[in-house]
């Protein structure tokens, strides 16, 4: 049993009433995964609700060497939600970018969750609905953008090193590939051309300085 507390400090829990963490807490389970560690394969069966505490995990679908991102989930973000709710296998794979350590709460812990405390599955939808909207945004980027507008608007939205005024990749660039939906040679070609256009300047160590913003932000409006 986890120490309902515990659970609290989660974004999605902290508003529950004690009660009902205290049911989700004798339920609840903790995993903890090394990075590129798999949480499930696709077509496997859903064990629950996954709730992430530390660390980011990436959920990918696709064949051999071509996968795309589907959604990325952080610190607070929750996995698996469609198979557990509406039946069936997972549809995607779930993979740890770096060490993780999730909450798990199964199907029977967040029935008896809402039966103590019916405002619990609004909560849930609210989260759905988030998820949707993520996917539909994603999917309407996919559709109008080009690979290299979408790498350089990737770029604009990465956080900037107050020390160093540089930014960083935060993945390999064959999971940015993955991210933006194309491979890799394609994000290798597209950061060589920002840097001939002056956009962008390499560092090294998958980190960069944005040179010139206003040629990166036309780039991304293209």
């Amino acid at each position: 049993m986890l120490d309902p507390q515990a659970l609290a400090r989660l974004p999605l829990l902290r508003d529950l009433s004690p009660a009902t963490l205290a049911v989700l807490a004798r339920h609840a389970v903790e995993r903890s995964y090394g990075a590129d560690e798999v949480l499930w394969l696709a077509g496997a069966e859903p064990r629950g609700l996954f709730i992430v505490r530390v660390g980011r995990v990436r959920v990918v679908r696709g064949r051999g060497d071509r996968q795309h991102v589907v959604h990325v989930e952080g610190a607070g973000g929750t996995l698996g939600e469609v198979p557990l709710f509406a039946g069936g296998a997972y549809p995607a794979t779930a993979i740890a970018a770096e060490p993780t350590h999730v909450v798990v709460l199964s199907r029977e812990a967040i029935q008896a969750a809402i039966a103590a405390d019916p405002e619990f599955a609004f909560v849930l939808l609210s989260r759905l609905a988030d998820r949707v909207r993520t996917l539909v945004d994603r999917l309407d980027r996919l559709a109008t953008q080009g690979a290299n507008a979408r790498l350089a608007r990737f770029l604009l939205e990465r956080p900037e090193s107050v020390r160093t005024r540089s930014i960083s990749l935060g993945m390999t660039q064959g999971e940015l590939a993955e991210e933006l939906g194309t491979v890799r040679e394609v994000v290798v070609r597209g950061l060589r051309a920002l840097g001939q256009s002056g956009a962008i300047r390499s560092l090294g160590g998958g980190r960069y300085e944005i040179t010139c913003r206003e040629t990166l932000r036309k780039v991304a409006e293209a």
